[in-house]
């Protein structure tokens, strides 16, 4: 009997698109790392169907990791307080402090989450979930719609800062050291997955120090608010603009479309992340894709060092 060998089956390169667009070319072999942000701007709205809800629901924007991924993990954290994260009890501490946040274009429209940051309506959310918009509101955790403005973006670190209108007494998010972050930390996700406010997901910190990079968003210059002393940060060097770079945690708290700007949660309710990015093997027609338990937020020492400059 003659043996034949066969060699080992290689695994299908998965279709990476951005909206608006077809497939992208396969990738070179060395190149195995994606990212896919979740973001859900620039796409025509649609309805949910579930609960007759109405939403908008988008595309992922693929990026390209262009090395293998690099990770630094701390050990889990040790504790003597092993009782078990009173999910319910911090949701009700926090869920007043997260948005949705809502823009419009002149034949799209799309959903992503915030984070407030002052009681006077400052918010913290993804520079891609805002870029680009001609229109700007945001939704408040009591169901009210108030228009919103820029104030500043970051397009470096894909963070920015908008200003709810006509608002005060809100209730900021407290905001805790990252670097105190450790692997196996409990974790709470509250952003606008698909529209679908006020969505609670729960997880761990799988991992820190990941490096991952997603293309960035072209932006035009906007008239900002004139009062603010924090500008539109443009860079001379536009390939620079490409792509966005930074250091990230990971987890395994259910992360999708519309979380993008969403806060990460500790279990003291204080936020450790904004959430980012999400990897995803497979994709839609449409460049769609949903949670597969790898998901990345920015780091909240991070995102204070771009509040700070306000």
């Amino acid at each position: 009997m003659t043996e034949t060998y066969l060699p080992p089956r290689q695994p299908p390169i998965p279709p990476w698109t951005y909206p608006g667009s077809g497939v992208l070319p396969p990738e070179p072999p060395q190149k195995k790392n994606r990212f896919r942000r979740n973001t859900v701007a620039l796409l025509a709205a649609a309805t949910l169907a579930a609960g007759g809800i109405g939403g908008t629901v988008g595309a992922l924007v693929a990026g390209d990791d262009g090395a293998a991924v690099q990770t630094t993990s701390a050990p889990a954290a040790t504790t003597s307080d092993t009782r078990p994260v009173d999910v319910s009890s911090v949701v009700a501490k926090v869920q007043n402090s997260v948005v949705q946040v809502n823009m419009r274009t002149a034949n799209a429209q799309g959903v992503g989450s915030g984070v407030i940051i002052s009681a006077d309506g400052r918010i913290l959310t993804n520079n891609h979930v805002v870029a680009g918009a001609e229109q700007l509101s945001v939704t408040l955790a009591d169901g009210k719609t108030v228009d919103a403005h820029v104030v500043g973006t970051d397009p470096s670190s894909d963070l920015a800062v908008i200003q709810a209108d006509g608002v005060s007494g809100l209730a900021p998010a407290k905001f805790a050291d990252s670097s105190s972050v450790h692997v196996g930390d409990e974790v709470i996700a509250i952003g606008s997955p698909a529209g679908l406010q006020g969505t609670v997901t729960t997880g761990i910190v799988s991992a820190l120090n990941r490096d991952v990079t997603v293309p960035g968003e072209e932006q035009e210059p906007q008239q900002q608010d004139e009062n603010s002393p924090f500008p539109y940060m443009q860079q001379e060097d536009q390939s620079s603009q490409n792509t966005v770079s930074y250091k990230a945690i990971q987890t395994d708290a259910s992360i999708n479309q519309g979380n993008s700007g969403g806060p990460l949660f500790n279990a003291a309710g204080e936020v450790v992340g904004i959430n980012s990015a999400i990897y995803s093997p497979v994709s839609g027609p449409d460049g769609s894709a949903g949670s597969v338990g790898i998901g990345f937020a920015i780091p909240s020492n991070t995102a204070q060092q771009v509040i700070d400059q306000l």
